[in-house]
């Protein structure tokens, strides 16, 4: 148990009308092949990409942003295909932060409430406990799939699903640790240069993909330089361009600083009209 943990309720996820409902009742034989998937897209690939030739892959989220969800359980999943050889070629960083702010005495404020603050810890205690990328993502993979469900209150279930001893996430996040991890994480987003807009904020080879972040396989296979080409590149058009100022082609959720302008530009776009009604009313 942890302590001091917030109480997590379906509740207190908002309400997102756009999102698909989709079952996962098959998600604990999913879990468990995650691992399994990934040893054998690494073995059975002809690839031998050494650490230099992969393409760095960050994702920048919040654990209950359901757009990141969304993308964690339905596309970031696509890394794992068996025998495309994907993974192999990539270095995933996944970074728990997203659009949270940090106040004073370090204090955590996230955009979704103190439930969010929770698991952002937590995700990001299972990235440093476990750093092997099968087992974390497995873990991340398993909660992200109960956010997308709007069933994440369950998120313990996670342990015994996948085999795993709590004690050292607790441990974690009892100690403080975790959120020594999580200031860490704030550091490098918000020094993330451009600075990012909204979450998911996906980069590939230091480059942010903007409103193309759902396309990041075709961007991974362009910027791959090593010397046999996975399977699943070949199926893809690398024609790819960012393009840093088109809105997302999938939902996002935005940071603070990009929603006020637009809410000021509106209001501000609102007393104008209004002051030009009252001067023409005064000329008539």
């Amino acid at each position: 148990m942890l302590t001091g943990e917030a109480v997590v309720t379906s509740e207190s996820l908002p309400s997102e009308s756009s999102m698909d409902s989709l079952s996962f009742s098959h998600l604990p034989c999913l879990l468990l092949i995650i691992s399994s998937l990934f040893s054998a897209a690494t073995a059975r690939a002809s690839i031998s990409a050494s650490e230099a030739e992969k393409v760095p892959l960050a994702l920048y989220y919040e654990t209950l942003c359901p757009y990141c969800s969304n993308f964690i359980v339905n596309h970031l999943i696509k890394l794992f295909n068996n025998g495309d050889g994907l993974v192999s070629i990539v270095d995933l960083k996944l970074l728990p932060y997203g659009n949270a702010k940090i106040g004073p005495n370090g204090t955590i404020t996230c955009q979704h409430g103190p439930a969010e603050c929770l698991l952002n810890t937590v995700e990001a205690c299972a990235i440093d406990v476990w750093p092997d990328l099968s087992q974390h993502f497995s873990f991340i993979y398993c909660i992200e799939t109960l956010v997308y469900e709007r069933k994440y209150p369950q998120w313990e279930t996670c342990f015994e699903k996948l085999g795993l001893d709590p004690k050292p996430i607790s441990d974690c996040y009892n100690s403080g640790y975790g959120k020594e991890l999580e200031l860490k994480y704030a550091a490098e987003t918000n020094g993330l240069q451009p600075p990012h807009k909204y979450v998911p904020w996906v980069v590939v080879d230091g480059q942010p993909l903007y409103e193309e972040y759902e396309n990041f396989i075709s961007y991974i296979c362009k910027a791959y330089k090593g010397p046999s080409i996975p399977s699943a590149c070949n199926e893809l058009s690398l024609n790819t361009i960012v393009k840093e100022n088109v809105n997302p082609a999938g939902p996002v959720c935005y940071t603070e600083e990009t929603i006020k302008p637009t809410l000021s530009s509106i209001i501000g776009s609102t007393i104008k009209a209004w002051m030009q009604r009252m001067n023409r009313a005064a000329l008539i």
